[in-house]
């Protein structure tokens, strides 16, 4: 696996190639049978994720997907956040980013009309503090949930090497 250039990648790649054929790997893995994890095939694509005992709000999942090649097959897998989680933070993100275009659209109005436009600035200040609470957030749960990545890609590893 390739070391990560830096911190700020939200959802780690990597990508392996494997000796084995794409159906002896899937078959690995949807025979894995370990307490901590649920797995689910759909076609050539596996995600692991946490069960509900040991999942929390920032547990991450794995996704990954499988593809033949010549004489092997490449392993690509993409850690990320429940789906519905970062749904939600994007949908979060949407409604400040248009909010924050509408109040400067309006600033600008008040400010060409000569009105005081000081509650539109003040509006725009705190949207950028609410933006970077949520960097802030969302850094802090990625950090929280890193030792159920490496869990994760452990587990990997395990069930590929078997």
């Amino acid at each position: 696996m390739k070391p990560l250039p830096n911190d700020i990648v939200l959802r780690p790649r990597f990508q392996l190639t494997l000796v084995q054929d794409k159906e002896t790997i899937l078959t690995h893995f949807q025979h894995a049978m370990d307490h901590p994890f649920v797995i689910k095939r759909l076609d050539e694509h596996v995600f692991i994720r946490f069960n509900n005992l040991n999942n929390h709000f920032w547990s991450p999942q794995l996704h990954l997907e499988i593809v033949d090649e010549e004489n092997t097959c490449k392993l690509y897998g993409v850690f990320g956040p429940n789906p519905t989680l970062w749904t939600f933070f994007m949908f979060i993100h949407f409604v400040i980013a248009i909010l924050f275009i509408v109040m400067g659209i309006w600033a600008y109005s008040s400010a060409s009309l000569g009105k005081n436009y000081h509650i539109q600035l003040g509006g725009m200040v705190i949207l950028i503090l609410l933006w970077t609470v949520l960097y802030f957030l969302g850094r802090a749960g990625k950090k929280k949930g890193k030792p159920q990545m490496l869990q994760l890609y452990n587990f990997m590893m395990n069930v590929l090497t078997e």
